[in-house]
């Protein structure tokens, strides 16, 4: 296993910090497995999130002489990455509360420190629910639940998840 190096775990704090936490807990456990579980795509496009998480790394990165030793995209960086987006298209609360609205979503906002064995079960099942689109068709159990979905979401891409729930919660 290789080591741990500190840019890895600054470039960690500096995710962490995007996300607006309203209450007086923390997230650690919660996030680091979220850092730590690959985001998988198999929708076409989809992969185009993966490139967002690269887009972070770039940000993150600017100016620095270092490379991050991370393979793939973790939900984390997608987490970041797709709050920024909701907060371009929506144009109203910032990328910071988004990223909590999408945690509110996935019903983990009430998995803080500290994680007992069950809340790791729970989470884990949240996030594979995720990833492999096992979620419900109106998107109930991923980020984007829909009160009237036009089609089946597990089989939607992630962007035009993301646009229909902005455009249904400001209709």
């Amino acid at each position: 296993m290789s080591k741990i190096r500190q840019i890895d775990y600054k470039y960690y704090d500096w995710l962490v910090s995007q996300i607006h936490i309203p209450v007086e807990q923390t997230f650690n456990g919660l996030f680091e497995r979220m850092h730590n579980t690959e985001f998988v795509w198999f929708i076409p496009n989809d992969d185009n999130r993966i490139g967002d998480a690269f887009d972070l790394r770039r940000e993150f990165l600017n100016g620095r002489n270092h490379t991050l030793k991370l393979e793939g995209a973790t939900l984390l960086e997608i987490l970041v990455s797709l709050s920024r987006r909701a907060e371009f298209v929506d144009g109203g609360d910032d990328a910071s509360k988004w990223a909590w609205k999408l945690l509110k979503n996935l019903k983990l906002t009430k998995k803080f420190d500290p994680l007992t064995p069950d809340d790791i079960d729970e989470i884990d099942n949240i996030l594979f629910t995720l990833i492999w689109r096992t979620y419900r068709p109106n998107g109930q159990g991923g980020f984007f639940p829909l009160k009237h979905p036009d089609e089946d979401q597990t089989k939607v891409e992630i962007w035009y998840q993301l646009n229909k729930y902005i455009i249904e919660r400001t209709a």
